[in-house]
């Protein structure tokens, strides 16, 4: 495994928090190793959907799927990323709604 520049894995780490869902997964994962039909389930979304997000997560570094008998299970990759979701859960933003009107927006600041 490479080991990577503080501002790369940051932007890693970004990267995958951009979209609700692949966000919505870790903090699914940071709590327990889940299966992904039983993601898909709780989120909402299509297998495949997921399945194309949990292969961002994992290209990332931040999600490992491990075999359990036929299936596989996916959880944190390290259990500091569950602690880093947690310490971004108490921040508390002071956001511009004039810059950034809606949480999707592309020309958000």
């Amino acid at each position: 495994m490479d080991l990577m520049t503080r501002v790369s894995v940051l932007s890693r780490f970004g990267h995958a928090l951009s979209d609700e869902t692949r966000t919505q997964v870790l903090l699914a994962l940071k709590d327990t190793p889940r299966y992904p039909a039983e993601l898909a389930d709780a989120l909402g979304v299509t297998r495949q959907k997921l399945s194309n997000h949990l292969a961002c997560l994992r290209g990332c570094g931040l999600v490992v799927a491990v075999p359990d008998g036929r299936r596989s299970r996916y959880e944190l990759a390290d259990a500091n990323i569950g602690k880093a979701l947690d310490d971004l859960l108490h921040v508390v933003l002071a956001v511009d709604p004039t810059c950034c009107p809606a949480s999707t927006s592309e020309d958000c600041c």
